[in-house]
């Protein structure tokens, strides 16, 4: 029976960690090489993307914003920036128009500068921020660049102190640390009250899937469709491998020489190429039957170099 290749996306309940959800699914398919795309927060709901099988030796050319929908409460800031946490100080928020509001929001609307929460997965000095915060320990965490690419206020309940916001931010958001700095922006704090992820990278609502409760005896008609990795690296341009003569030599690692003029590197619109050269790109290298057999880079000398090749051989 053929390997299981490729992503399963999970609509991820609240209260599982996204170890949780890896955990079920290896159970599930019997196999041990699963893993997910980035973590969800145990509260948050959403799109899961996770690997299965060598597919997650693809999860790092993964490319694309994620998005989100969640309630950011005024007027408390919690430890951990969301409702998980004890509320350390609290402040009636203001009499505030949704006009007013949606400006000041433009001061998060692009490249910010944002620090993590405390309680995140930062690593510091090799120990998970965390783990330093459950033991009191005192530290601080450097702020980092992301970008917030849309960030629009639904709606705003003056009586609950309530924002509805929708998000589209760059990898390594954390929207508890945007939450925040709205809350102390408007000067009365904030948390995170509930979140859900609408979209990961080329992810989104319609891929997912509810995680499987049921674990034992599994036939192959109940196991989560596991879906194509192709659909989902459309960013990256490819190049097909007609011959097993090419095959082979792909699977034992030799770079594969072309001509400029190959009609098979076909060119990702996300790319731009230069004298008919792509300079530290990546290349989907595929069979004649679209299937995906690894990553290459591609050098100057029009070679197709090996990065991540799938039934090496040797």
């Amino acid at each position: 029976m053929e390997k299981p290749f490729g992503f399963v996306v999970i609509d991820k309940p609240s209260g599982l960690t996204s170890h949780d959800c890896v955990n079920r699914l290896r159970k599930v398919f019997g196999i041990k090489k699963i893993g997910h795309t980035g973590t969800l927060d145990p509260s948050v709901t959403g799109v899961l993307p996770i690997a299965i099988g060598d597919a997650t030796r693809l999860i790092s050319y993964l490319q694309g914003s994620k998005t989100y929908r969640g309630i950011i409460q005024l007027g408390a800031t919690t430890n951990t920036d969301d409702m998980q946490g004890e509320i350390i100080k609290s402040k009636v928020w203001p009499l505030i128009t949704k006009n007013d509001l949606n400006s000041l929001l433009e001061n998060f609307r692009g490249e910010i500068s944002q620090k993590p929460p405390i309680f995140s997965s930062v690593h510091i000095k090799g120990e998970r921020a965390y783990k330093k915060a459950r033991k009191g320990e005192k530290f601080d965490l450097n702020p980092k660049k992301v970008t917030i690419n849309i960030l629009n206020l639904v709606s705003w309940s003056q009586n609950k102190g309530e924002l509805l916001v929708d998000v589209d931010c760059s990898t390594g958001t954390y929207i508890r640390s945007l939450a925040r700095d709205i809350g102390d922006k408007i000067g009365c704090g904030g948390y995170l009250k509930s979140l859900r992820r609408t979209k990961a990278y080329n992810f989104n609502e319609n891929h997912s899937v509810k995680l499987p409760e049921k674990l034992d005896f599994y036939s192959e008609e109940d196991k989560p469709k596991v879906l194509n990795p192709n659909i989902f690296f459309k960013h990256l341009s490819s190049f097909e491998l007609i011959s097993e003569e090419e095959i082979i030599s792909w699977r034992s690692g030799r770079k594969i020489c072309f001509q400029n003029n190959d009609k098979r590197l076909k060119v990702s619109k996300n790319n731009e190429i230069e004298n008919s050269i792509i300079h530290s790109n990546n290349i989907l290298v595929l069979n004649k039957e679209n299937k995906i057999l690894g990553i290459a880079g591609l050098d100057e000398s029009f070679g197709i170099k090996p990065k991540v090749v799938f039934n090496a051989i040797g």
